[in-house]
């Protein structure tokens, strides 16, 4: 039975807060002890570079999140748990791929067109205070991904689309170099637990509105005590609709003693008496977790400890793998023979394909090299039109699908990453064929 790769990366920009261990931390736990599967977690701490700028608080992050991590039940001898800095190759493996993916594709960047949109609302230049860091931002995580060939990456929906642009990335490579990378997928986390935060909005440092997944007894208690409730007097029935301490609650209760708050709401259980409830129920899950946690702190030479065997374990695979794309792409010992060509074995391509019906209008469709239809186009009253509608997709990829808009349609069945994909094969072949 084939084993599959998960890849889980943890960006240390913050103190873990309830809502990171029941999104995240308990249920990818909770997943790193299935058998067959290969799960990779690392820390990435790179990426911090991008948004934080205290030194400190990433060192205290990574510390503190490799802590809750290991805290919850991660098991480093189950899993390859690293540090993303502590595996040099994957910067590498980032220039690599920023070589041949279309500097287009991270204009399409939904943080990237975030700040330019920000930027241009302001009247300020598109590009003020945006890091090259934050553009390749992209790459980087293509780098993570593709350097264990993962075929799984947890995300939630807004993350999607850093996983089609490593599979840009994976078919850009491969069509250049030959096959060295497996097109990643997306498992979307649809049903992951966001939880409010002290002011009913979803718990978020960015609002300051957190509990702190490791607080002491004391402080976790004061903390539930602040959750704003609405005014209703004890004895007044209260409605767990929009309720943060009954959402909250049943994020970590079983279905019975949900029922038995449901009911008590119903029955006008006091503002006071429900946080107790809640804040009983909670310790009662963190208290055991708390003190691994408070141990794992007071010794982080244990956790470099832990992180030097992950770095170990991950650079196990990143090594050889790094030296196999070091040779594709040419970077060699200049005594070695290769009588080999040094450009990737012909593949069949894609192909647009135009026809004209019974009705007299002229239509095109899109198959990948491996027949899959990708693309139909509606009607058009002259081939020249249709022509000029390929050539805009052949140029542009997937974003002529905009202005294309009503005139050729995706199937269902497919994507803009496998429509990119089958689009660059094509110029890519067109740009040889005119070298030649």
């Amino acid at each position: 039975m084939s084993i599959e790769r998960f890849l889980t990366g943890i960006t240390p920009s913050g103190t873990p807060h309830l809502g990171n261990y029941v999104g995240s931390i308990r249920p990818s736990v909770a997943a790193s002890l299935r058998t067959n599967v290969q799960s990779f977690y690392f820390l990435a701490d790179y990426h911090a570079l991008i948004k934080v700028e205290d030194p400190a608080r990433i060192q205290r992050s990574t510390l503190e999140i490799a802590a809750s991590w290991l805290a919850c039940g991660l098991d480093p001898h189950k899993v390859v748990f690293y540090r993303q800095s502590d595996v040099p190759e994957i910067p590498e493996l980032t220039w690599f791929l920023s070589c041949v993916l279309g500097k287009g594709v991270l204009n399409r960047a939904h943080a990237y067109k975030a700040a330019v949109d920000k930027n241009t609302a302001a009247a300020l230049d598109p590009d003020a205070d945006v890091s090259v860091g934050l553009f390749m931002y992209p790459v980087l995580m293509g780098a993570d991904i593709l350097m264990f060939n993962a075929h799984q990456v947890p995300v939630g929906r807004d993350q999607v689309q850093h996983i089609e642009m490593a599979r840009d990335m994976a078919a850009s490579f491969n069509h250049r170099y030959g096959p060295h990378f497996i097109a990643p997928e997306a498992a979307i986390e649809e049903n992951v637990a966001t939880l409010p935060g002290l002011d009913g909005r979803k718990m978020s440092k960015s609002y300051d509105n957190t509990i702190p997944l490791f607080s002491s007894r004391e402080q976790l208690q004061k903390l539930i005590s602040s959750i704003v409730t609405d005014s209703k007097a004890p004895g007044e029935p209260k409605t767990v609709e929009g309720s943060a301490m009954f959402q909250i609650y049943q994020a970590f209760a079983s279905s019975s003693e949900t029922d038995k708050l449901r009911q008590a709401y119903a029955n006008g259980i006091a503002w006071g008496d429900a946080k107790q409830l809640v804040f009983e129920r909670i310790d009662q899950e963190l208290a055991p977790l708390r003190a691994k946690y408070q141990a794992l702190i007071n010794d982080p030479g244990q956790i470099e400890a832990i992180f030097k065997i992950g770095a170990d374990k991950a650079r196990a695979i990143a090594t050889p793998f790094m030296a196999q794309l070091r040779h594709a792409v040419g970077l060699r010992d200049l005594r070695a023979q290769d009588t080999a060509s040094t450009k990737a074995t012909k593949q069949a391509l894609p192909v647009f394909k135009q026809y004209r019906e019974a009705d007299g209008q002229f239509y095109f469709k899109l198959q990948s090299a491996d027949g899959k239809l990708l693309l139909q186009s509606n009607a058009f009253t002259s081939p020249k039109v249709a022509g000029q509608a390929i050539a805009s997709l052949q140029t542009q990829g997937a974003s002529a699908l905009a202005e294309l808009a009503g005139l050729v349609t995706l199937v269902e069945t497919s994507t803009e990453a496998e429509l990119d994909e089958a689009l660059l094969a094509l110029r890519e072949a067109k740009a040889e064929s005119k070298a030649k």
